[in-house]
C-alpha cells in the first residue's frame, strides 16, 4: 500500500475513533503530513488537550505520549511505536535525581519537558527550550538543579545571575554536532543564517545567529527577510521548514543530525495502531498529579504578565 492509500486509511481510522494525530517536526514527512497538528511535544499535547478528540495519536517519542497523558488523563494516548524512546530522558531516572538531591543543599529542581513524567513529578517545575531562561529567572532561590539536558542548562546559565547545577544528561544528535562542522556549513552557504537549538554544545551556539526552539525556528523563518538557512537542529524540521517558507532555502547542518528513534513510525504503524487500539500510555495518577503540578507551574508562568 503506497503513502497516499495509507494516509486516507489513517484518516478514515482517525475519524472512526474520534482521534486526532499529532507528529512531531522531527517525524517522517508522510507522518507530519498525514497529521492534524506538528510542532513541540508540549504545545502538541496543550492543543489536543483543547480539543473534543476522544483519543491521542502521538508520533513522537515515549516522554512526548506521556505528556499528553498528563494533560489529557481522561482521553486515550496512543504511541504506534512503544520502542521510540529518548536517550537524554533516559540519562536520568527518578532513583538517579532523588539521590542527588539527598547529596546537595536544598533547591529547586528545573526539568526539561524531554523527561519522564517519573522525574517531572519530583520536579519543582519544567521548562522548554523557548522559556527556560524565563522559568530560572522566576524561582526565588539562588541555586537550581537543571536536568538533563547540561547543554539547555548551559546555555540558561548565560542569562541569569542563579548558580545552575547542571545534570550531566545530553540529545546525543544535538551534542555530536561540533564547531568545525558549522563553520564548513558556513563557508559552503555563504550569507545564509545560522540557527542552532539550544540543546547544542556551547561553542555551537556561540556561532549560531539564532538561537532558537524548533517552533522557533519555523516561526523565525517566516518572519524574516532572509532567504536561507542553515539549520542546526535535527533534520525532520526541514520539511516543515520548507512548506512554510516555498521560496526560501534551507540548510541542514550536518547529514548525520537525524533521530533515529523519531523515524520509528510509519504510516503503517499509525494505521495499526488505530486498528487495534494499541500502544496505549497512560500515566499512573501517583505520578501523573505531581508532574502535572510541575508543568502547570510553568505553564501559569507563560500567561502571567
Amino acid at each position: 500500500m503506497g503513502n497516499v492509500d495509507l494516509k486516507n486509511k489513517v484518516r478514515g481510522l482517525l475519524k472512526k475513533r474520534k482521534a486526532i494525530m499529532l507528529a512531531h517536526n522531527y517525524q517522517r514527512p508522510e507522518i507530519q503530513d498525514a497529521a492534524d497538528l506538528c510542532g513541540d511535544s508540549l504545545e502538541l499535547s496543550i492543543k489536543a488537550a483543547q480539543t473534543d478528540a476522544e483519543v491521542i495519536v502521538f508520533c513522537g517519542v515515549h516522554f512526548m505520549a506521556e505528556t499528553a497523558s498528563i494533560l489529557s488523563p481522561e482521553k486515550t494516548v496512543l504511541q504506534p511505536r512503544m520502542d521510540a524512546g529518548c536517550p537524554m530522558a533516559d540519562m536520568v531516572t527518578p532513583e538517579a535525581l532523588l539521590k542527588k538531591l539527598d547529596e546537595i543543599s536544598p533547591m529547586p529542581v528545573v526539568t526539561y519537558v524531554n523527561s519522564t513524567a517519573a522525574v517531572k513529578a519530583l520536579s519543582t517545575i519544567c521548562c522548554t527550550s523557548a522559556n527556560v531562561v524565563k522559568v530560572v529567572n522566576s524561582l526565588d532561590a539562588d541555586e537550581i538543579l537543571m536536568v538533563p539536558d547540561k547543554n539547555l542548562a548551559k546555555y540558561a546559565s548565560l542569562h541569569t545571575k542563579k548558580k545552575l547545577h547542571f545534570w550531566d544528561g545530553y540529545c546525543p544528535i544535538h551534542n555530536m554536532l561540533t564547531p568545525e562542522t558549522v563553520l564548513l556549513a558556513k563557508e559552503k552557504h555563504p550569507g545564509a543564517v545560522f540557527m542552532a537549538h539550544p540543546e547544542c554544545r556551547p561553542e555551537v551556539l556561540e556561532l549560531a545567529d539564532f538561537v532558537l526552539s524548533t517552533s522557533g525556528m519555523i516561526r523565525h523563518a517566516v518572519e524574516s527577510e532572509n532567504k536561507s538557512f542553515i539549520v542546526g537542529t535535527e533534520a525532520g524540521i526541514l520539511h516543515q521548514l520548507k512548506k512554510a517558507n516555498p521560496s526560501k532555502r534551507f540548510y541542514p547542518v550536518s547529514p548525520e543530525m537525524e533521530c533515529s528513534d523519531m523515524k520509528k513510525i510509519t504510516l503503517e504503524d499509525v494505521a495499526v495502531s488505530l486498528e487495534n487500539m494499541e500502544g496505549e500510555v497512560k500515566v499512573p495518577g501517583k505520578i501523573r498529579i505531581p508532574a502535572k503540578e510541575a508543568v502547570r507551574r510553568m505553564l501559569d508562568l507563560s500567561i502571567s504578565k
